[in-house]
């Protein structure tokens, strides 16, 4: 069948790459988070993209382009760069910077739990786990970073050190108890 009848859509990957907000929520992220997206923005911005655009300009002055890989595989990056780009610029424009070591600082509430908090619980088993809340962007499970909406961070936002909290899982209600909170 000719290429002429088929129509290949490319999914939207900027609803792939992180998931959205709740609907009326801020974009809450601490500096480090937005240190690091804007860094990854002006390297694309700066560095990658003006490369790339160097590489398919000099593939497309070699003639034919339908079996020049140089010229479609440079297309192709360029349009993932570029929509990396939109979604950056559309986070750090909706991003609200919360630094955690202001709380630190002040020493106001710093046995509660709040966006930016490293908190030290353990389950019913006994078993001691460590988490910090972030925001959306700066998820990382691997590091213990959690995102301030998942369910684990709901269950222990506004808790303070001793209590005890109620997580709902999909296996059943998990008894918690908040072992330790700071702020870096």
């Amino acid at each position: 069948m000719s290429k002429a009848f088929v129509k290949e859509v490319e999914a939207d990957e900027d609803e792939l790459e992180a998931p959205p907000l709740p609907t009326g929520t801020k974009n809450y992220i601490t500096p480090a988070g937005y240190r690091r997206l804007k860094d990854e923005l002006v390297q694309l911005l700066n560095v990658e993209r003006p490369e790339v655009v160097r590489t398919v300009s000099w593939a497309a002055s070699n003639g034919d382009r339908s079996e020049n890989g140089d010229y479609i595989y440079g297309k192709k990056r360029l349009r993932e760069i570029d929509r990396r780009i939109r979604f950056l610029t559309k986070r750090l424009d909706s991003a609200e910077v919360v630094d955690p070591a202001v709380r630190a600082r002040s020493g106001e509430g710093t046995d509660q739990i709040f966006f930016g908090a490293t908190v030290r619980y353990a389950n019913a088993r006994g078993e001691e786990h460590e988490i910090t809340i972030v925001g959306i962007d700066e998820v990382d499970p691997a590091r213990g970073h959690v995102s301030w909406i998942s369910p684990i961070a709901k269950a222990l936002l506004k808790a303070r050190e001793g209590d005890t909290v109620q997580l709902r899982t999909p296996a059943g209600v998990e008894t918690l108890d908040v072992l330790e909170v700071r702020y870096r």
